[in-house]
């Protein structure tokens, strides 16, 4: 069998287009490629030739190839071409390039394909009968239910472009397809999609756009297949609306003290009557590493892949056979459900406790079960190493694995040597994989539930992991462990954001073409159909922060081009080491910082030098060292603010050193312009070092970073179907919103964090449509609390953004929660998505009386505690009949 490929595809110079035969994920895809040849400004072509004894299909990938070598594939695995009978011995395509940036693509990932826009049976009763020439092949993926593509043209095979009894095509996968024998036709031949309406039994219109044209005429044992990408029809009608709240703080009766994955299908249950078609929820991963307050941290996980223990039902789990124990629990159950926010550590406390007993009780042929064998079969290569780990952690009443005696580095082979001599360690272990099980059963059952209510469930993918976790301990080479991933400062967190996650070492990821990512991916889509990326800037550039410091001011931008110290001298700088790169010091400084504590510092912190300067003392030179050295001291009122100002003496810098540079490349710190040091030099020279500065951060690593996040992106998003939306916000470089574009990752835009610099609100109005929108996110204030913060800003936005006159209302009404929830439904975007919260704000009746209370998060305080709970249960909110009408009517006004 000969192929004949041509693609449609405009290249610029250095590009090549390459054929892959190689669909598997996660391996080379240029590697056995074949190479295409230009021949026109229109099409590149190749030509292969295929033993049909040997093989019945063939299944492939075009690839765009750079001049640097980079490779960006097209998006899709829906390439396959069947080898027909007819003693056909030659087959051309005539193809066109699938950009992952089509909007059309997101309806074939998981959440439409799979729910929103699943069809019915309904089938064509056109079928290809006898001998045939052309296959012409589109996608169609917004089409109703009773809709079907059709095909006329010109001359007599496709009707003449008559209307009354068009041909219509079959679905086949993801394309519509007809194959016709146009033998007898005259060439080119004009023709153009339509839609059809089965049950009406009528045409309803041509696509828009020129006639599409035919050229290749027929010819004996040839057949042409004309692959011809979407429909031309509008591509950003659809759009849903969803709900967000963390599992955590849902609220229904049989719950124990914290929302349960059971409790899914209740909210479920009241998105399905409302017409909100999303439900949104935070990690999910376990975070128990100290058993305190610390683990309510949802993005803090032990583990990428397990589930955490507190979102349990015990009722399921104890079945009949443990009934009785559960029963015991009612009136602890009673006093939990009775607070109005999740007590964390009495909750999971006490979880574990009554799932212990049960394990107690739990027949041995447990593990001989079916399921369970085939859950553990699938999830081996995390499950065992998770446990052994959780085993671990309650033993030596630690995480941090460095303190394990003979298991500080994980060996899969002494593991279980060890430990499969100890019959109790064993049993603890299997605990774990019992507890595991459970979990992914219920999880997956609310999930199904959703599905059939025809509600999409998006999980959160967190950009790091927990330092003393079980990823780390079994593959520290995956991770920079000697520094901290965080946030540069912004208006939430004016000292920067420090997660203490280890950073990813991409580059050791990359040798396996990201095996660990693929499988975190594949473990989610058991139970998700989208997810959000957690700080998507983080496969652009990570905020680095070096393990000896605490505050995110302390970081740079890693990967980063940094500035060689001969770019100083090309700029008229004289370069001092030691003023720029060491902390400056004087007397003013310390007058400035301490007041009355100056002299206390000189005499115990401080190393004078010459010209009235001074050196932090060794002990105290780095904020990791003044920490632990407060920590020591007896209780003083003044702690807290010696803390403080010897931080700020330590970041009182202007430029970091790179690693291992020799004194020869630098960073700047970021905020360097607004730092004491930078007010004591000359004008000139901070004149010249601030246009450095700006080249440093806003000019000179665009390209750089955007090559970089093409080095992992491209890869990740092939490896699930599920739909992806990341998270990019905070100081957001101009390549990203045109990476994301191209990979088809939606954004997130939110009314009061516009990217737009010079603006002070971002509206609704003006959003792309492959992005999500909300008023607000579990990291920020919800509608009604942002209401009571600044007065002066929300003044602005009354006036010109919701376009009234006089002072705003002191307190956020609900006409006015109202108000702003529906500007955010008539927006563009694919998505409006709204915390609970901000939903029954809209209400007199159902709004939480303190809206401070109903806050998630506070990024700027690394003790925040994650109990946030809904007031209400949600089997009162589905009988709230009159409120839901109203949000129901709100919903399909707008269209969503």
């Amino acid at each position: 069998m000969r192929i004949q490929f041509y693609l449609r595809f405009r290249t610029s110079f250095g590009q090549s287009l390459w054929i892959s035969d190689n669909g598997e994920l996660g391996t080379d895809l240029i590697k056995g490629a074949i190479p295409m040849t230009y021949l026109n400004d229109e099409f590149w072509v190749a030509n292969i030739k295929i033993d049909k004894k040997t093989a019945h299909s063939f299944h492939y990938k075009y690839i765009l190839r750079h001049e640097d070598g980079e490779i960006v594939p097209e998006f899709g695995t829906d390439r396959i071409i069947e080898f027909p009978g007819h003693g056909i011995k030659e087959i051309q395509l005539i193809d066109t390039w699938n950009h992952a940036g089509e909007y059309e693509n997101a309806f074939y990932s998981a959440p439409f394909a799979d729910i929103l826009l699943k069809r019915s049976g309904l089938k064509s009763s056109s079928k290809s009968k006898g001998k045939f020439t052309h296959a012409f092949k589109v996608k169609a993926p917004l089409l109703r239910n009773s809709e079907l593509v059709c095909i006329g043209g010109s001359g007599k095979t496709l009707g003449e472009w008559q209307v009354k009894k068009p041909l219509l095509l079959n679905k086949e996968g993801n394309w519509w397809t007809i194959r016709l024998d146009l033998s007898e036709e005259s060439f080119p031949v004009a023709y153009k999609y339509g839609v059809y309406d089965k049950k009406k039994k009528q045409f309803l219109h041509f696509e828009s756009g020129d006639n599409r044209i035919v050229h290749a005429e027929t010819e004996k044992k040839k057949l042409v297949i004309l692959h011809d990408g979407f429909i031309r029809f509008p591509n950003n009608t659809w759009k849903g609306a969803g709900v967000s709240i963390p599992v955590f703080s849902l609220r229904s009766r049989k719950s124990f003290g914290v929302g349960e994955f059971n409790d899914l299908k209740l909210l479920a249950d009241w998105a399905k009557k409302v017409g909100l078609r999303l439900i949104q929820i935070l990690p999910v991963n376990d975070t128990i590493a100290t058993h305190g307050w610390s683990d309510s941290y949802p993005y803090a996980a032990i583990s990428a892949f397990a589930l955490h223990p507190l979102y349990i039902n015990l009722e399921k789990v104890a079945g009949k056979t443990n009934a009785a124990r559960i029963r015991r629990l009612a009136e602890s159950q009673q006093n939990l459900n009775r607070l109005g926010f999740v007590d964390y550590v009495d909750v999971v406390k006490t979880k574990l406790a009554v799932l212990k007993e049960i394990y107690t009780n739990t027949p041995g042929d447990f593990f001989d079960d079916g399921d369970y064998k085939e859950f553990y079969a699938a999830n081996k290569f995390w499950l065992l190493p998770y446990a052994v780990f959780s085993y671990l952690r309650d033993k030596y009443q630690t995480s941090d694995f460095s303190k394990w005696e003979d298991f500080s580095v994980y060996n899969k082979k002494t593991v279980e040597k060890s430990l499969a001599k100890d019959v109790i360690a064993s049993r603890e272990i299997s605990f774990h994989y019992f507890v595991q099980y459970h979990l992914h059963k219920q999880l997956k059952e609310a999930a199904d539930y959703c599905h059939k209510k025809g509600v999409v469930l998006k999980g959160d993918i967190p950009i790091g992991v927990y330092r003393y976790g079980c990823d780390t301990w079994v593959d520290a080479g995956l991770y920079n462990m000697d520094f901290q991933a965080g946030a540069p400062p912004d208006d939430f967190a004016v000292k920067g954001q420090n997660w203490g996650f280890p950073t990813y070492n991409w580059k050791k990821m990359q040798e396996d073409h990201f095996e660990w990512w693929r499988r975190r991916f594949e473990q989610m889509s058991n139970y998700f159909d989208a997810f959000r990326i957690d700080h998507i800037l983080g496969f652009f550039r990570i905020w680095s922060i070096p393990i000896h410091a605490v505050e995110g001011i302390m970081g740079h931008f890693v990967p980063a081009i940094p500035v060689h110290i001969n770019e100083f001298g090309e700029r008229g700088m004289w370069f001092n080491y030691d003023r720029l790169c060491k902390p400056f010091i004087n007397d003013a400084v310390l007058e400035e910082v301490f007041g009355d504590l100056s002299s206390k510092i000189k005499a115990s912190y401080l190393i004078r030098k010459e010209f009235g300067m001074y050196d932090l003392r060794p002990a105290y030179d780095t904020q990791r060292k003044v920490e632990a050295h407060i920590a020591d001291l007896e209780q003083d009122g003044d702690n807290d603010r010696l803390k403080t100002g010897l931080f700020d003496l330590v970041s009182n810098v202007i430029l970091f050193e790179e690693q291992g540079s020799n004194g020869q490349q630098f960073h700047f710190r970021i905020g360097a312009d607004k730092t004491i040091s930078f007010r004591y030099l000359e004008p000139d020279q901070k004149n010249k070092l601030y246009d450095l500065y700006i080249n440093y951060f806003f000019e000179r690593q665009d390209e750089f970073w955007m090559k970089e996040a093409m080095h992992k992106l491209p890869y990740l998003k092939r490896a699930t179907n599920m739909l992806i939306c990341g998270e990019d916000l905070g100081m957001v470089p101009h390549c990203v919103p045109d990476v994301m574009q191209q990979l088809g990752i939606l954004s997130l835009e939110i009314q009061r964090m516009p990217k737009k610099a010079a603006t002070e609100f971002f509206h609704p109005g003006e959003a792309p449509y492959l992005a999500v929108i909300t008023p607000s996110t579990h990291d920020m204030s919800t509608i009604r609390g942002w209401w009571e913060e600044d007065k002066q800003k929300i003044a602005s936005f009354y006036r010109h953004v919701l376009g009234h006159y006089g002072d705003p209302p002191y307190y956020c009404e609900p006409w006015i929660n109202r108000a702003i929830i529906i500007q955010h439904l008539y927006s563009p975007a694919m998505w409006s998505i709204f915390q609970l919260q901000d939903i029954l704000g809209m209400s007199e009746t159902l709004r939480r009386e303190n809206p401070h209370e109903e806050r998630i998060n506070v990024p700027a305080d690394p003790n925040n505690r994650w109990k946030y709970r809904m007031h209400m249960l949600l089997e009162d909110l589905i009988n709230e009949n009159e409120f839901n009408e109203e949000l129901t009517d709100y919903i399909q006004s707008s269209g969503r």
